[in-house]
């Protein structure tokens, strides 16, 4: 990044909205949104753990001389992780469009495909984002996140029609 100090904005943001996601943790009293948030809140703890990795290879980088490019590297890594980590919340949804099979929250894969006298048939489920009324108090904290992070956070369930 070409701002110095662009991880250790991130690193003060995301303990900010894990403060937060603490507080409001207080006042949940539904079972479902209790366990969203407790994710959420997992889901940022591993956030600043990458964002502290990164952070600790660059002081690394400035103090000491990164001859062989090691730390260069692992900075140069760490870096593209961070720039693609989501959180999933509830369902995440694998589909093998060539096997014609999907599984749900790294479970057991399934066939989306059957057959019978009237025909083929390829049924895939589908990911129903959740609304603002039923995540409640997290809905603007997520979008919050997702906004000023750029975290991507993935609240939706699979749906089978």
């Amino acid at each position: 990044m070409s701002d110095d100090w662009y991880y250790v904005h991130q690193l003060a943001v995301l303990a900010g909205f894990r403060l937060t996601l603490l507080a409001n943790r207080m006042s949940c009293e539904d079972e479902f949104l209790l366990e969203l948030n407790d994710r959420l809140i997992e889901g940022l703890a591993c956030a600043i753990a990458r964002v502290q990795s990164i952070t600790a290879l660059e002081r690394q980088l400035a103090n000491e001389p990164d001859e062989g490019g090691l730390a260069a590297f692992q900075l140069h890594g760490e870096e593209e992780c961070f720039a693609r980590f989501r959180i999933t919340l509830l369902d995440e949804l694998e589909m093998d469009f060539d096997t014609h099979e999907y599984r749900v929250n790294g479970g057991e894969w399934h066939y989306a495909l059957s057959a019978d006298c009237d025909g083929v048939e390829i049924n895939y489920p589908r990911l129903v984002a959740l609304t603002d009324a039923e995540l409640g108090t997290l809905a603007p904290i997520v979008r919050a996140i997702r906004s000023e992070v750029g975290i991507g956070i993935n609240v939706a369930r699979a749906v089978y029609d």
